[in-house]
């Protein structure tokens, strides 16, 4: 199982907009194959910071079967005019558990 994670900076005035857009655009990650579950998290300290975590089964299913599929332009397309900067997309896997 891999991990997506994304630290999201909204554009100051834009995070009830970008909620809602959000609240679209999970339907359309939820039903791609290799998807796992996800959750969005708004940050307390930071206003109109988010962290978007993401699991996969595998790797490719996000960067190739997401990222290259015509389900991805619709994504773009609801969310990522919201973002300043573009944000940085890292995958991780599990080491140890507690």
């Amino acid at each position: 199982m891999i991990l997506e994670a994304a630290m999201l900076q909204v554009k100051p005035g834009l995070a009830s907009a970008f909620e809602q857009a959000f609240a679209q655009a999970q339907a359309i990650i939820s039903a791609m194959p290799g998807y796992v579950s996800h959750q969005l998290q708004r940050c307390l300290e930071v206003p109109d910071k988010y962290l978007l975590l993401v699991q996969w089964q595998t790797l490719e299913d996000h960067t190739i079967g997401f990222r290259q599929s015509e389900q991805y332009q619709q994504w773009r397309l609801l969310l990522h005019d919201f973002y300043q900067p573009f944000p940085v997309v890292e995958h991780f896997e599990r080491v140890l558990t507690g």
